[in-house]
């Protein structure tokens, strides 16, 4: 059994990074958000999905928030205790408002809906606007393929300007995720990612001391081409918040003029059709909300269910069997690598950056929470 807590080295982790068991995790930062303020059921939501994150693999949308997340809590920028509101109801689409409530609690609360109405029309779209943090958008996917449905999620970040269009040094866009969910039986396909080339959150991981960011991945000014984290937030302390407001770079899209593309769609359906707002221009309630326009579709009510079974499973055998460019490395299909990450986590551990481990102790401390054994 592994212990609470032990330090490791990995080549391509932070030397003598901190491993923590993941149910004490999920139960220590759990506890951190009740003593924040949120009752026992959404501070148990909160840090669930923030724990998926880091089993998945994408530490940029796991733990590490916490501080930032207690921090917009305490400044007001997300509200505890909300609950998503209907706002428009057309029975196979609908419109919710989220009311700055935790996006663990109001995103979930959509994908719900959409679920239903998707298993009782065949087909749903769901826009959600001005709700908090959402999190991995895989999760939703995720979800959707655990009650059998095709499900493509845009997402945006209202009042948030992170990424440089192609052929621009400012910034313009949120970093916009994109996720798209199909359920094939025993063979699940997710697909996963954030239109810039790196997630924010990635770019926090960096600045902690973890893994190094590609040296193209955000732009100075003058147009130069960096992979330091300082780009982004300017000068911070080793342990501490970051703000992007600091900065004067800006994260780049990926794929060039593909991702740039795509973020653009992703500010339009998300942010601009659901009345959430895109990016930017920055009003001056200095408010940051999500946006996410959500389709669902069911393959039973297609009428092509069996047919899509059997030959979506022939086809993900025909691809995976490709010949590999690296014979230690196998052709991996959309949600592989976070499956074998998520088996690995929970049987090893959660890797966490020294720096970010200190982050959340010293939240923990400063709200009376003790750490773990």
């Amino acid at each position: 059994m592994l212990p609470a807590i032990a330090s490791h080295t990995d080549p391509d982790m932070a030397p003598n990074y901190v491993m923590v068991e993941a149910g004490r995790l999920d139960a220590f930062v759990a506890a951190i958000f009740r003593a924040a303020g949120c009752d026992p059921a959404e501070a148990g939501r909160i840090s669930t999905h923030l724990l998926g994150a880091n089993l998945a693999g994408h530490d940029s949308h796991g733990v590490a928030r916490v501080p930032r997340y207690v921090e917009w809590l305490e400044a007001g920028y997300v509200v505890k205790g909300q609950d998503a509101e209907i706002v428009t109801d057309g029975g196979c689409f609908a419109l919710l408002d989220g009311h700055f409530g935790f996006g663990q609690t109001v995103a979930p609360q959509a994908v719900e809906l959409g679920i239903a109405r998707a298993q009782q029309h065949g087909i749903a779209v769901v826009g959600l606007r001005n709700a908090g943090h959402i999190g991995r958008a895989g999760d939703y996917a995720e979800t959707a393929i655990r009650a059998g449905l095709i499900s493509v999620h845009f997402v945006n970040v209202a009042g948030s300007v992170l990424v440089a269009p192609f052929g621009g040094v400012e910034r313009r866009f949120s970093t916009a995720p994109f996720s798209v969910g199909v359920p094939l039986p025993g063979r699940p396909l997710v697909l996963d990612f954030a239109t810039s080339l790196v997630a924010e959150g990635k770019v926090l991981v960096a600045s902690n001391g973890g893994k190094p960011l590609p040296k193209d991945a955000l732009i100075e000014p003058d147009g130069t081409l960096s992979g330091d984290p300082h780009t982004l937030y300017g000068e911070y302390p080793q342990v501490g918040p970051r703000s992007p407001a600091n900065g004067r770079g800006a994260i780049r899209a990926f794929g060039e003029h593909k991702g740039s593309g795509l973020a653009f769609m992703c500010e339009m359906l998300a942010g601009a059709l659901t009345g959430g707002g895109t990016s930017g221009p920055v009003d001056a309630r200095g408010r940051i909300a999500n946006g996410m326009l959500s389709f669902y579709v069911s393959p039973r009510h297609f009428g092509t269910e069996a047919e899509f079974f059997a030959t979506g499973r022939d086809y993900v055998d025909w691809v995976l069997a490709c010949a590999p460019a690296n014979p230690d490395e196998p052709v991996l299909a959309p949600g592989d690598k976070e499956a074998a990450t998520r088996a690995d986590r929970l049987a090893n551990g959660v890797p966490l950056q020294p720096d970010t481990w200190e982050s959340i102790l010293q939240v923990a401390r400063r709200l009376g929470v003790n750490e773990p054994a």
